[in-house]
């Protein structure tokens, strides 16, 4: 990943931020009214699952136990690694699949160190031959290798292998939809984690840019009307090129603002709530830059870019579905106060003992890249992946033996009392909407 340098190298996007993120213990569950409805804000969660057919380590077992099940977990990924230059697309799909379930649930980096090359190659042969979803499970699966590998040179040596071949499927109109939306999102996360050179990464920002700046027109307020089909591909697209913009050095961000700010607000007018949605965070976003490099920023069509924001927000159309009114209000709730001068809203995000906080738009994409690839191992790779421990400053990786853990668990009754508590919080604000019968922006 390119490092910080003052204004002529790319600023590492996890960690600009002065809000930061903060490992602490829990304190005791007695909870107010006032933190249950803090807390429904947060997102929290148990670790997940190691895979469907291994069984979870219990806080007493025996470190024999929990080798055993390391050893019997690396023999099924030995088989999926065997499975992938299989002459059968279907069992080829199947170990895919498999080992994209297996990496984003467990940290493997000395058995995928060992197994690289031959990982790259297979890879490389599913990209090259396979069709539809098999180069969009290939593509997943070198985002999550990418992440499991990290910045050193194994990960930039397997970034760099396999590049070419996700700008190639991301560039062919005539490939799967699927297969270039899993393959821009690769492209992006590997170049955050794994590119060293400016070069490259102004060479994958440029690629993805070509792609979605399609969806865009000229000039005039609304864009060009694309098929649904590519609507899931340019909001991938716009996502991956905005985490990149995280990273982005400072001489490249002003060309950026200036060329692409104001033909993003077109996207505000499209079909797809999705794409609705990752535009204005991307909105949001260039204009947090903007604000870094220079504090008094003034963007040239404010007014109708906050009326088009203001619109979004009390949407009330019923002809959308009520889902995504409520995620399109709520976001662009968020987007309108901060593009008028307001703070980022701060989210929470618990896991294990620890707390993570995400209180910028740069940092919300980055947690947000990261999400959508490791699923409900994020948690699991929050707690244990040096990568992400660095890049949302964590510190070191947190090491409690199992009495330590049983210490800390809490206890049915008390998650019974805060359960109750947030529920009763959760039914007073919501009954209070329901008496206003309007959004309160």
């Amino acid at each position: 990943m390119p490092r910080a340098r003052k204004d002529s190298a790319p600023r590492k996007g996890g960690q600009r931020r002065r809000g930061g993120a903060q490992s602490s213990i829990q304190a005791d569950s007695g909870s107010s009214e006032d933190e249950a409805a803090s807390e429904a804000r947060s997102t929290t969660s148990d670790c997940p699952s190691l895979l469907s057919t291994i069984a979870e380590d219990s806080l007493g077992g025996d470190a024999v136990d929990e080798q055993g099940q390391q050893e019997d977990l690396e023999e099924k990924l030995k088989e999926y690694v065997d499975r992938l230059t299989d002459k059968s697309a279907k069992t080829r799909q199947g170990a895919l699949e498999s080992l994209r379930l297996a990496l984003a649930s467990r940290l493997l980096p000395d058995f995928l160190l060992e197994r690289r090359l031959t990982l790259a190659d297979a890879l490389e042969k599913c990209l090259k031959k396979g069709k539809g979803e098999e180069q969009a499970l290939a593509a997943a699966v070198v985002g999550l290798l990418c992440v499991q590998l990290g910045p050193g040179p194994k990960g930039e040596e397997l970034f760099h292998s396999l590049q070419p071949l996700l700008v190639s499927v991301l560039s062919d109109s005539t490939a799967s939809p699927a297969a270039r939306l899993h393959c821009a999102s690769a492209l992006g996360l590997g170049c955050y984690v794994a590119a060293a050179d400016v070069q490259d990464l102004v060479a994958c920002l440029t690629c993805l840019e070509s792609v979605f700046s399609r969806s865009c027109g000229v000039s005039g307020p609304t864009a060009p009307v694309a098929p649904a089909s590519l609507h899931g591909l340019f909001c991938a697209v716009l996502q991956a090129w905005a985490l990149l913009l995280t990273i982005c050095p400072s001489t490249h961000v002003s060309h950026i603002l200036d060329r692409q700010l104001p033909r993003l607000p077109q996207l505000l007018s499209s079909e797809s709530v999705n794409l609705r949605i990752a535009a204005g965070e991307t909105i949001a976003l260039l204009f947090e830059l903007a604000r870094d490099l220079e504090e008094d920023f003034i963007y040239e069509d404010m007014d109708a870019l906050c009326s088009a924001l203001r619109t979004l927000a009390t949407d009330s159309s019923k002809y959308r579905a009520k889902s995504d009114r409520r995620r399109q209000r709520s976001t662009f709730r968020a987007v309108l106060h901060f593009v008028e001068g307001g703070n980022c809203e701060e989210e929470t995000v618990r896991f294990g003992l620890e707390v993570l906080y995400v209180d910028s738009w740069a940092r919300r994409r980055i947690y947000g890249a990261f999400k959508d690839v490791l699923g409900s191992g994020m948690h699991h790779h929050l707690q244990n992946n040096e990568l992400l421990r660095d890049i949302f400053g964590l510190g070191p990786v947190l090491v409690l033996d199992a009495t330590a853990l049983k210490a800390c668990k809490t206890s049915r009754f008390e998650k019974h009392l805060y359960n109750a508590a947030a529920f009763k919080a959760r039914t007073k604000a919501r009954s209070r909407m329901r008496d206003k019968r309007a959004d309160i922006l």
